[in-house]
């Protein structure tokens, strides 16, 4: 078990977020590099670490990431640029076609500044309501107001409601990896805990004991890099095409949970296909607690295509290679919610800030986005797409095995649109302070 330096990791890298809670994320602009570097001295000092879990303010942080365009206004020496992975370089946006954003989820049409080269670093606060928030940005005025050079041109405000449902009105946020080291426990008691380099720089990952990090070893170490992504949900359009697919109410209940692999109320198909049992979703200890290969190869109960399925294959016939393409993965609701039975689009815009932590983006977030969200090759369809998050682009179907004959939904259309999105890199405490003391 490694000895992780908590006291010099960002609390955002490791600490799952509270229940219910609020988060608001701020992108500032370096126009003077020497401001920036005062910034990142002053946050050396602001952002929470991932140490002190029993604190009184545990369910409260700020942390702070940096694109590679924020690196560069700060003056990092190309020497050390260069020792970042070609992903983080090049940007989200510019891999755009990877991650088949594409169509209306192109950067062209893309909120501005996400995906521009104006964004340099990104802020975030949270905390369990958004009194407190904002309390923990004012805490941290210190080191983000009074700083000329610096310049914030962006800013959502996100929340997860009590019931931790999101927009489409599904419980969210149920599943976290075990982290050796962490102190934090997995959800999934049947998870081996995840090597610390799958998360923190400069530890053992799943496929070596000395991966590569960004040099020097004060700016890499007890690093991670964050992805972030503004999702835009058809709420309206989705519950149209449950509602035309369906021959009744409970049908249409059926149906969402078979594209999700989980009821509404959090409750996965393994442990309850026939019927919803909201008792089973709310209880943490149980609604985590499954696997897809012992009774379920075929996908009766969960099909092979639907949304959790593709994100965490679990003991699938992959699951060989699936502990190197883990990540965490963390979502807050924006916008207001759709008033239930409503099926006309009332023209306001709300979805999920979603963040995706992990060591590798191109193994990890990219390789699951590409991959198993808007592919089927890896259980044996590669015409299927992810039934609610996938691009919505070529063959439109999605396959619900049963007996005697499988049901088949077509025309499925994009419910999940790109509104933006940046790669980032969360350094340490010391390496927010390394960032402070650089000079020409």
């Amino acid at each position: 078990m490694p000895v992780l330096e908590l006291d010099d990791i960002q609390s955002g890298v490791l600490r799952p977020r509270p229940s219910p809670f609020a988060a608001t994320y701020i992108i500032l602009r370096i126009d003077d590099r020497k401001a920036g570097r005062e910034l990142m001295r002053r946050l050396g000092n602001a952002v929470a670490s991932a140490a002190n879990p029993e604190s009184p303010t545990r369910d409260t942080w700020v942390s702070a990431a940096l694109t590679f365009q924020g690196l560069r206004a700060l003056g990092v020496p190309a020497a050390s640029l260069d020792t970042f992975p070609t992903p983080f370089v090049q940007g989200m946006a510019a891999r755009a076609k990877l991650l088949r954003d594409v169509g209306q989820s192109s950067p062209e049409h893309w909120e501005k500044p996400l995906g521009t080269s104006e964004v340099h670093v990104v802020i975030t606060a949270v905390s369990t309501d958004e009194a407190l928030v904002q309390a923990a940005l004012d805490r941290a005025k210190p080191a983000l107001a009074e700083v000329p050079g610096v310049k914030a041109i962006w800013r959502q405000d996100c929340h997860v409601l009590k019931d931790e449902k999101e927009p489409f009105g599904f419980k969210d946020g149920i599943s976290h990896p075990a982290i050796e080291g962490s102190g934090v426990p997995g959800t999934n008691p049947n998870e081996v805990p995840l090597k610390a380099g799958e998360f923190v720089l400069g530890q053992p990952d799943e496929m070596s004991n000395d991966p590569q990090i960004p040099q020097p070893e004060a700016l890499g170490r007890n690093g991670s890099y964050i992805v972030f992504r503004k999702l835009h949900q058809c709420v309206a359009a989705f519950r149209q095409y449950l509602k035309a697919n369906a021959a009744d109410a409970a049908d249409e209940e059926l149906i969402a949970a078979k594209m999700m692999g989980r009821w509404r109320s959090g409750t996965p198909l393994s442990l309850s296909p026939e019927a919803d049992r909201p008792e089973i979703g709310a209880d943490p200890v149980r609604n985590n607690n499954f696997l897809f290969k012992a009774d379920d190869a075929i996908g009766y109960k969960t099909p092979l295509g639907s949304h959790i399925r593709r994100m965490n294959p679990r003991d699938s016939d992959i699951a060989g290679i699936m502990r190197i393409h883990r990540m965490i993965r963390r979502g807050s609701g924006y916008g207001p919610p759709l008033h239930e039975g409503v099926l006309e689009d009332d023209g306001a815009d709300r979805g999920l800030m979603f963040a995706f932590v992990g060591a590798n983006i191109a193994r990890q977030f990219e390789f699951v986005q590409s991959e198993w969200m808007n592919d089927g090759g890896f259980f044996g369809d590669d015409k299927e797409r992810d039934p609610v998050s996938g691009d919505g682009e070529g063959p439109e179907a999605f396959n619900i095995p049963r007996r005697p004959i499988r049901r088949q939904l077509r025309g499925l259309s994009r419910f999940v649109v790109t509104r933006g999105g940046e790669y980032c890199f969360l350094p340490s405490l010391s390496a927010l302070r390394w960032l402070g003391e650089l000079r020409d």
